[in-house]
């Protein structure tokens, strides 16, 4: 007990432990916070060499990687930055994933064989994927012709295995080549906003002149106005989409090299993809002009183009592996769309006229193409701005060019 008294004693000198024993003052705050402290010599290594820790947490990704731009990829997915490499003393992110790529043994560090390397795509599934973006324009086009030149039964006919065939066309050439992609089905959508374009025009401008009898002139057999050009159109431009998103992916790619840092990549893939985005708009806008001249239609270009937007914007997203803003976008178009609709008809309800006020002045403002035009134009706005922020990371090329 006296011992005890002359250690509490202030003054009386602490006697240290054994180095590396569990004692003194770090065996008591180890003990306190209920771990055990790691050894100082593991502390130095690890102050001495940063990236090794880092290394092991990601060295399945380094295993697996086919060169360091795909491990800067694979960090900045994983929230590392440059101002995060600047930690492990490099100066941006590209740097540092090339110490990790060099560090990383492969096959006891013997050189690659040539066949273990990445090997380039071949043409030839590049080339399928561009024709089969050429059959939906080539079978809507078909289709209308048929529709145009039949009468009677066989006109239904024709539009039947017309709308048919260009389904399965549109299917196909979004399973291969640069619009395809592994992510969640949005074909109800983009089918429903396809619907409108041809028949809700009509529709909505026969609900608001009140029924059959207010449709204007050549409709007298009962049937609403149908716009062609539009959906014809935005099938025809399945190719110059798919064009497009390969001149993207190309050029992101390409950037990637050549840039050092993050912000770097992405100050230069911004003016890509804006470029490739106004390239098609650009062609679609041709093309509704080319099938309007023909079709003796109205061009329409603010709800074609906005349409059009909307739908590569989406699938250009999807290719890059961001599954959840397009389908969100999509649905919620397609459900703004169908609310109009409804609330026209719940409108004529005694006591409800309220509810189809905002329609008809919208409307009566900019007539029935109005409506798809807002609600399209305000969803490819939205995913203009995310795919700026998204589609300019370098994560979303190098997946990119492991799956394809």
């Amino acid at each position: 007990m006296s011992g005890l008294g002359e250690l509490d004693r202030p003054g009386t000198p602490r006697v240290p432990g054994p180095r590396g024993d569990a004692g003194g003052e770090d065996a008591g705050r180890a003990g306190r916070d209920g771990r055990q402290s790691p050894p100082a010599s593991a502390v130095r290594r690890s102050a001495a060499d940063p990236v090794k820790g880092l290394l092991h947490r990601h060295r399945e990704l380094c295993e697996r990687a086919v060169d360091p731009l795909e491990i800067a990829a694979g960090l900045e997915a994983h929230g590392v930055t440059d101002r995060t490499a600047a930690r492990f003393r490099h100066r941006d992110v590209f740097s540092l994933a090339e110490e990790m790529y060099a560090r990383v043994p492969r096959d006891g560090d013997t050189p690659a064989r040539p066949e273990d390397g990445p090997t380039p795509r071949p043409d030839g599934p590049r080339a399928a994927g561009f024709v089969l973006a050429l059959l939906p324009g080539v079978l809507c086009a078909a289709a209308v012709a048929g529709v145009r030149l039949t009468d009677g039964r066989p006109r239904l006919i024709v539009a039947v295995v017309g709308v048919l065939a260009v389904t399965l066309a549109l299917g196909a050439a979004l399973r291969r080549g640069p619009l395809s992609a592994a992510t969640r089905t949005t074909s109800t959508w983009t089918c429903w906003l396809l619907g409108y374009a041809l028949l809700g025009d009509g529709l909505l401008h026969t609900a608001l002149s009140g029924g059959p009898d207010g449709l204007p002139d050549g409709t007298a057999d009962g049937a609403w106005p149908v716009t062609v050009a539009p959906v014809l159109a935005l099938t025809l431009s399945c190719a110059p989409a798919a064009g497009c998103a390969h001149l993207f992916a190309a050029g992101a790619r390409r950037k990637l090299p050549s840039s050092r840092g993050l912000t770097d990549f992405s100050s230069s893939v911004r003016p890509l993809l804006l470029g490739a985005f106004a390239l098609y708009l650009g062609a679609l806008a041709a093309l509704l002009t080319l099938t309007g001249a023909v079709l003796g239609e109205p061009a329409d270009w603010p709800q074609g183009l906005t349409l059009g937007a909307l739908l590569l914007l989406a699938r250009l997203l999807g290719v890059h592996g961001h599954t959840h803003a397009g389908p969100l976008v999509l649905t919620a178009t397609a459900a703004v769309e169908a609310a109009a609709l409804a609330t026209v008809f719940a409108g004529r309800l005694p006591g409800c006229g309220f509810l189809s006020a905002p329609v008809e002045a919208l409307v009566a403002a900019c007539g029935p193409a109005g409506v798809p035009t807002a609600a399209c134009g305000i969803g490819a706005l939205t995913l203009l701005v995310h795919a700026c922020r998204r589609l300019t990371r370098a994560s979303a090329h190098a997946s990119t060019e492991r799956t394809r």
